[in-house]
């Protein structure tokens, strides 16, 4: 791995789509489980981090720290004996940092089912160096239409906490 700081005027090769894509798969026990005896949301958003965390330290070579979580949703309950399974990969890079795009699906432990779609979020890292200080990453480069897309999508959501972070800014000194 690389742990070395990187100037804004070192150029990295570009990595594909796939070279950091991964996936974490976890069964659910009762130790997982909230009030309601369905898997805590917390759960599901650490191994979200896991996941990513993961795959934004393979793709810039080194250790990326989680600077925001956006649109965590949760759209099916998970239940104790379900094998979850978190598929992560980058989305989008800017110079020192990655979005990565999560999909959480379940299946049960004990059944031939097909897996579902019972979550989803998109986790921004910055990589950084062996002092805490912003390093580059490899650009990503996406491989299919998908890849494409998921990339374009990524620019929009990043202008969006871009803007919504000048805003409050702004909001904050006029008080």
């Amino acid at each position: 791995m690389t742990h070395q700081a990187t100037t804004a005027d070192d150029t990295l090769p570009g990595k594909p789509t796939a070279a950091s894509r991964t996936t974490l798969s976890h069964i659910m026990t009762v130790n997982d489980t909230n009030l309601l005896g369905t898997v805590h949301g917390g759960v599901i958003m650490k191994l979200a981090d896991d996941a990513a965390g993961a795959v934004a330290g393979r793709h810039s070579e080194g250790p990326a720290v989680t600077a925001s979580m956006d649109e965590m949703a949760f759209l099916e309950p998970v239940r104790v004996g379900d094998l979850v399974h978190v598929k992560a990969q980058v989305n989008w890079t800017g110079r020192t940092s990655m979005e990565v795009g999560v999909r959480v699906m379940a299946e049960r432990w004990n059944e031939s089912t097909p897996a579902t779609q019972v979550g989803s979020a998109y986790l921004v890292f910055a990589a950084i160096d062996e002092n805490g200080k912003p390093r580059t990453v490899p650009p990503v480069v996406p491989e299919t239409e998908q890849d494409r897309r998921r990339y374009q999508e990524a620019q929009i959501r990043r202008t969006h906490r871009l803007a919504r972070r000048r805003a409050i800014k702004e909001l904050r000194a006029q008080r």
